[in-house]
Formats: C-alpha cells, sequence, structure tokens
C-alpha cells in the first residue's frame, strides 16, 4: 500500500496541534475535501492509496483522512479528457458537465476517474483522528483520540516518510478511526465498477451522488 501525507500551510492554532500530537474526537466522521482537490491540475486520488491531510481547517480534528479512494470528492462521475479540453475552454459561466474547482465554475482541466461505487467519498474521506501510536501503542506519552461508535482504530504503517515534513513526521504515524465494515480489497475498484455502471447510476445533478452533489 502506498500512502502519502499532505502537509498543509496552516495558522497556529493547526501548528500547535501537530506539534503536541493530540487531537479531538469530535467531528470524526464528518465530510472533508482534501486540498488537492482546489488544484485545476489535479486528477485524483487512487483506490491503492491512503492519503492523510493533517492540517485540515475543514475538519475538528484537523485530520481529514483519505482511506483508498479513487478521483475526486466533489466530481464524483469524473470527466474523460477531451470533456477536459473541450468544456475547460468555455468561459466559467458555461462550464457544463467538467468536473469543477469546489465553490466555484472553474474547471478542472484534465482528465478525473469516476469514483469506484464500493468506495465512494462518504465512506472513504472524512474527518478523523489519531487513536493510537505504531503498533498500537497508547502508552508513548502520545494524546490520542477514542473512535466514536461505529468506528475502529486501524493501523496504517506503509506511509511514505520522505514525504512528511517538519518536526512532527513521526508523530502522524500510527492508528486512525475508520468507518467499520470500509475495508479496502485489493481490486475491488477496477474496471467496471465505478458510479456510472451502477445498477442504481449516480447522475449528474443527482443531490446525493457519492455523498456530494456531483457538480456543484
Amino acid at each position: 500500500m502506498k500512502a502519502r501525507v499532505l502537509l498543509l500551510i496552516a495558522g497556529l492554532l493547526a501548528t500547535a496541534s501537530a506539534a503536541t500530537g493530540g487531537c479531538q474526537s469530535g467531528g470524526v466522521g464528518d465530510p472533508c475535501t482534501p486540498e488537492d482537490e482546489y488544484l485545476e491540475t489535479f486528477s485524483g486520488f487512487a483506490a491503492t492509496e491512503v492519503n492523510l491531510e493533517s492540517r485540515s481547517f475543514q475538519c475538528e480534528t484537523r485530520v481529514c483522512l483519505v482511506n483508498h479512494f479513487r478521483g475526486r470528492v466533489s466530481c464524483p462521475l469524473g470527466q474523460s479528457a477531451a470533456t477536459a479540453q473541450t468544456e475547460g475552454a468555455k468561459p466559467e459561466t458555461d462550464a457544463g458537465e467538467a468536473c469543477r474547482i469546489p465553490g466555484s465554475k472553474t474547471p478542472v482541466t484534465v482528465a478525473v476517474q469516476p469514483q469506484c461505487r464500493t468506495r465512494t467519498a462518504d465512506r472513504a474521506v472524512y474527518c478523523s483522528c489519531r487513536c493510537a501510536g505504531p503498533d498500537g501503542a497508547k502508552d508513548d506519552g502520545g494524546q490520542y483520540c477514542d473512535c466514536p461508535d461505529g468506528y475502529s482504530c486501524q493501523e496504517f504503517k506503509d506511509f511514505n516518510v520522505g514525504e512528511f515534513v517538519g518536526s512532527g513526521q513521526l508523530q502522524l504515524r500510527g492508528s486512525y478511526c475508520v468507518k467499520n465494515d470500509t475495508q479496502y480489497i485489493p481490486g475491488s475498484c477496477s474496471q467496471g465498477q465505478d458510479v456510472s455502471q451502477a445498477s442504481d447510476p449516480c447522475r449528474a445533478g443527482d443531490a446525493e451522488c457519492g455523498g456530494v452533489t456531483a457538480n456543484p
């Protein structure tokens, strides 16, 4: 499993929280949109990866977990390279069905894979918190949260240490609260398993499609 951790520029409050390694369990499970999705050239996440945004202002816990998720939270149906090229050339007021930067009409300029129907955003991308250190340790001086009902404390061992930044890098290793019954099965997001090919497929404009609006 390949994983990378996105450490973003944050204010003093988030920096202090990361420095202590502590977090609060309030807000675990709240939806979050990773900061990468505010880039026009971001093509989306891969189902083989676990990504951890450790200074998210969208989460009370400051942790936005992207757990084996494919595509973009903000664009459940994805888009082809042709759509990106065609729609991206249109004015912002006429962006059509292109993937867009969250909260705007600015089109994403690259191809984006659709979400996997078994791991839509509501099941794989949400606010979490660090519930234990490496190997499940809770007596190493770190500050850990207790997972709420419906969540289990799951360890992620394969973080790419080379992509950590700053003195708090080791304090991010360990376990995080993960929704029950959402374990990733390798190969489960293969060809033909996207939301547009489900028996009750998502459609552009649906109010609920993978837990978010298809084209806000």
